[in-house]
């Protein structure tokens, strides 16, 4: 059942356990370790940050760079992993403060757009065509302290920047409502592809859909899931949970609201995914309370949940469903699907 998809996280994922309001609650995981992890637990693929690959990145030279590169697609070949996506780590230098693509200081912006062609160098070292960009600090606290219109020329400039120096790559722009920003620019999935369709080369500009994001702006995972596949332009998803309007809490994927996590793996499905090439990632953190030993259950039960799902999904009964749309009757169709969610007979 599992064939068809292929699962990735990032080494993130595998965290101490400091959020925003507390320090680190576990030890350190070592990159060694972190890497023997990957194929226990069924995954396939690896998600990296530029500087996941290459620590300290801006202290080396290319030549070095380069070097660690190969290196790090040696290890995880040599575990049987192939790299799913790469981005570069805008949002940690000081130099973003004030943003990176959209930073008032043209400096700084010129920084972000060489870090970003960086990545891509790199991503063509780990043999990986896709780079995504989470603009995490495009936006502003103060909507007074950037003009709007200009920050929107300039993240399409970057992109276009980013298109120009290869002819291959292609960019999944990773929408998101809020946080760290207040107001920030290219929100939703809608936003990504207008702004990938006023590119140089719109057929290279898609999106990444992250569940917990699109619930913090108000709308459905699905829905937003299902507006990039009927453009071809989903290019992979980041499947988590969230519970309520919160910070951003990368709860295991189904554990705050299955219904929402079915239609998920639902749409996903209808549209084929798999054949498009696209991976499945979880970016789902441990829970805080977690203890080192089992601190990646979080993965584990987040790729189960999946395939739980995704049996549900293909043994939902099409013509039952058709019947009750014909009819009209929508609760009918939805005590229909709650009692199969359930594994509840019909009577």
């Amino acid at each position: 059942m599992a064939a068809d998809y292929i699962f990735s996280f990032g080494p993130w994922n595998i965290s101490e356990g400091n959020d925003p309001f507390g320090p680190t609650v576990r030890p350190t995981v070592t990159w060694a370790d972190k890497l023997k992890v990957f194929k226990r637990l069924g995954f396939d693929a690896l998600m990296f940050h530029d500087d996941d690959i290459v620590p300290q990145i801006e202290e080396k030279s290319w030549p070095q760079i380069e070097r660690e590169a190969w290196e790090m697609k040696r290890a995880i070949e040599g575990e049987g992993l192939v790299t799913e996506v790469t981005a570069p780590r805008l949002w940690e230098d000081a130099r973003t403060v004030d943003g990176a693509f959209t930073s008032n200081d043209p400096k700084n912006r010129q920084w972000a757009i060489d870090r970003a062609k960086r990545c891509i160098d790199i991503s063509n070292v780990m043999d990986c065509g896709i780079v995504v960009l989470w603009l995490a600090r495009e936006g502003t606290y103060v909507r007074e302290a950037k003009r709007a219109i200009d920050a929107h020329t300039w993240l399409l400039e970057a992109v276009n920047a980013m298109l120009a120096h290869d002819p291959k790559i292609r960019i999944a722009i990773e929408p998101k409502p809020n946080e760290p920003m207040d107001h920030a620019y290219i929100p939703t999935i809608g936003h990504a592809i207008a702004l990938g369709e006023r590119s140089s080369d719109p057929k290279r500009v898609g999106g990444l859909i992250e569940t917990a994001h699109s619930l913090l702006a108000g709308l459905d995972p699905s829905d937003d899931m299902a507006f990039a596949l009927a453009f071809k332009k989903l290019w992979s998803v980041h499947l988590n949970d969230q519970n309520g309007l919160k910070y951003d809490q990368d709860k295991s994927f189904g554990a705050a609201n299955l219904r929402v996590a079915w239609n998920q793996v639902r749409v996903l499905e209808e549209a084929n995914y798999p054949a498009s090439g696209g991976m499945v990632a979880f970016d789902v953190k441990a829970m805080r309370t977690q203890k080192a030993e089992v601190a990646t259950k979080h993965l584990e039960n987040s790729r189960r949940i999946f395939l739980h799902l995704l049996e549900k999904v293909r043994t939902w009964d099409r013509r039952l469903e058709e019947q009750y749309v014909a009819a009209r009757d929508y609760e009918g169709l939805e005590m229909a699907v709650l009692e199969h969610l359930m594994g509840v007979g019909r009577k």
